[in-house]
């Protein structure tokens, strides 16, 4: 009986061999098993390691070690001689035997390359199993390790051998470098933790499910791996579903992730929407369509993780609040939930959102980022937006502002007005937009004191960094930007030091959150959500990032600021809001000597977004992240231009 079964086996496979040879050949692709010798022709191999008895996933079996055998199989190892040859009836004897009591047990010996497998000894068996669908096939492996390059696949497959030393596990590979670190965070290791067989065999048996899942899930090819879509679902879902979901609702949680996987896959492309005009675009479109389709009345909630009474920050968004109610009156209807801090009050915050019939919700800080994933994954229904930049999640629209064009403007009257060529700097904390701030800002004193000088600190730094450069000397400092206008407490923007010590405020960018607020909550209402193209089912995360033709960054001028500068500025503010001047736009050399711009450049603004340089004429440096403080360090987890570098912590946002 098991002969005559292994007979049906085989006629099975070679049908399946078959086509997969044609698909192959119709596609232009090699239809044989790769052959590990001819990759190898010309590379250089390190060493060679032993890797012992090792459970080898069997999609990742991608070939043979030699060509003798390549042409009795399919690419996929399913066979193509005829039944009646040597190697058919070879075959089918050893499908007999995989049948019986005795089964295969001997494994087969393997090379592995690039975390690919190619079989010395046991083809046919490893044909065999996978016929059956084997899921992993046990072999004795040697590994051949490249000489280390910069190419990218190499220094992807380097990071995988160090990881591989803590998990064994070879079904676990990343296309995004850094990855396994933020794994260990979401199942609640330590980064050095080296895992025990017990934890090796609960993960596989998660990802078994989670594999079958995304099989059922789509068919389609992706560019990004098992792995990568776990890690994105496991920001939404506990680890512990993967064993406690039944089949059926593993596969509905793919629903609510995809669309973040799909914007992996493409690179975590943004779309960024730099001005309100489609606010203003939507309104003739759909005016006729408002009545009925979009709703006269708009229920929104914010979301603060401080009190206004701690935070300067939260302050000036309940002012933006405040002057968008006043606006709309009611035709919106507001729910504010404050010091929700980041953790579960947060989400609870969002869920009693939901309950309560919110459409729109915005949550005040990046740090809430996580948690608004979270809540976007499961409420579609409800938009979202997290104030942050180059946050690539599409459920999750993210708002800020360009500030770099007021700092280019505080720049230049700082050039005008300081005495000496040495102007003083504190930047924030180095996030995204932060070094244009400071690059537009040294640009800006360039262009009325060629040679003005930055020094720059660091508020997210030990110390006191404003009183730092005054005792320094500096007669102008740049610190902080007011929240709002007509703040005037502390010190805060552009000011001049006088000769006894005292400040007096010259002018500083703010934030109009009312302005944006108004804009965004009309936009919605009128349709304009929806007429960006950005919709929930698209595959690109939305940034919002106006400045100053918006009117969401104003600039506010001291009184007692010299008229003629004063009217430089203006001239300078009115012609970034008709595009006139770009600050970036003329020939721009960093710190290390490396020319960025040769005057005939247009920076993009995801170039502008991105810097992670200095001009040459800001003396400092980019903190590291072991120089912050802890506060500094939070939040440069979540915003930090080098955030991919940072080891997660066990707790904590995992993006």
């Amino acid at each position: 009986m098991g002969l005559e079964e292994a007979r049906e086996q085989y006629e099975a496979a070679l049908k399946a061999g078959r086509k997969t040879y044609r698909e192959n050949i119709r596609k232009g692709r090699n239809p044989y098993l790769q052959v590990l010798d001819e990759i190898l022709d010309g590379v250089s191999v390190a060493g060679h390691m032993s890797m012992g008895l090792v459970e080898i996933p069997a999609d990742m079996i991608a070939g043979t070690k030699t060509a003798g055998r390549t042409a009795a199989f399919a690419a996929d190892f399913m066979p193509l001689l005829p039944e009646n040859s040597e190697f058919g009836a070879k075959w089918i004897q050893l499908c007999s035997a995989h049948l019986s009591d005795e089964g295969i047990r001997d494994p087969v010996r393997c090379y592995e390359y690039l975390g690919r497998f190619y079989v010395l000894e046991g083809n046919k068996r490893v044909s065999v199993l996978k016929s059956y669908g084997a899921r992993s096939v046990p072999g004795v492996v040697t590994r051949l390790i490249p000489e280390y390059s910069e190419d990218y696949e190499i220094k992807r497959y380097y990071e995988f051998m160090d990881y591989y030393q803590k998990t064994k596990l070879y079904q676990v590979r990343f296309t995004r470098p850094g990855s396994f670190p933020k794994l260990q965070a979401a199942l609640g290791y330590e980064p050095d933790h080296v895992w025990t067989q017990e934890q090796q065999r609960i993960f596989r048996s998660g990802f078994c499910n989670f594999s079958a899942a995304l099989e059922k899930f789509t068919d389609e090819e992706l560019s990004v791996t098992t792995a990568d879509i776990l890690l994105v679902w496991l920001l939404v879902y506990p680890f512990e579903g993967l064993k406690e979901m039944s089949p059926s609702e593993l596969v509905s949680s793919l629903h609510t992730i995809w669309q973040d996987v799909k914007a992996l896959e493409k690179g975590g492309p943004i779309e960024v929407s730099t001005d309100d005009e489609s606010v203003e675009d939507a309104r003739g479109f759909m005016e006729k369509l408002k009545a009925t389709v979009f709703p006269s009345r708009l229920k929104v909630a914010f979301i603060h993780e401080l009190s206004p009474e701690v935070s300067n920050w939260t302050s000036a968004h309940e002012e933006g609040r405040h002057k968008m109610q006043e606006i709309m009156g009611d035709k919106v209807e507001t729910l504010v939930y404050m010091n929700v801090g980041t953790g579960f009050k947060a989400e609870a915050a969002l869920e009693d959102a939901a309950r309560r019939g919110v459409q729109l919700i915005f949550t005040s800080t990046p740090s809430l980022i996580a948690q608004c994933r979270k809540f976007a994954a499961q409420h579609s229904n409800v938009k979202i937006l997290n104030c942050s930049v180059a946050m690539a999640y599409t459920g999750v629209r993210t708002f800020y502002s360009r500030m770099y064009e007021g700092k280019f403007i505080a720049g230049a009257i700082a050039g005008a007005i300081s005495r000496c060529d040495n102007i003083g700097y504190v930047a924030s904390y180095p996030i995204f937009g932060v070094p244009a701030e400071i690059n537009a800002f040294a640009l800006g004193a360039q262009l009325t004191n060629p040679r003005a000088r930055i020094e720059l600190k660091w508020a997210c730094v030990p110390g006191q960094p404003v009183e730092e450069l005054k005792e320094k000397g500096h007669d102008v400092i740049s610190a902080l930007d007011v929240p709002i206008p007509g703040w005037s407490n502390g010190l805060w923007g552009t000011f001049l030091v006088k000769p006894d010590g005292d400040t007096e405020l010259l002018a500083s960018p703010y934030w109009d959150w009312g302005t944006f607020y108004t804009k965004l909550v009309t936009s919605v209402m009128d349709g304009g959500w929806d007429t960006l193209n950005f919709s929930k089912d698209s595959e690109h995360a939305v940034n919002y990032w106006w400045g100053l033709d918006s009117g969401v960054v104003g600039i506010e001028y001291a009184d007692a600021m010299p008229d003629g500068v004063k009217a430089l500025a203006l001239i300078l503010e009115e012609s970034i809001i008709n595009d006139s001047i770009r600050p970036f736009h003329r020939p721009i050399v960093d710190q290390n000597g490396t020319v960025r711009n040769d005057g005939s450049k247009y920076f993009s603004y995801q170039e502008i977004l991105n810097m992670d340089w200095l001009c040459d004429n800001v003396d400092g440096k980019i903190p590291s992240f072991e120089e912050m403080t802890e506060k500094g360090q939070n939040i440069a987890r979540v915003q930090g231009i080098y955030r991919d570098n940072i080891i997660p912590e066990k707790e904590g946002v995992i993006l």
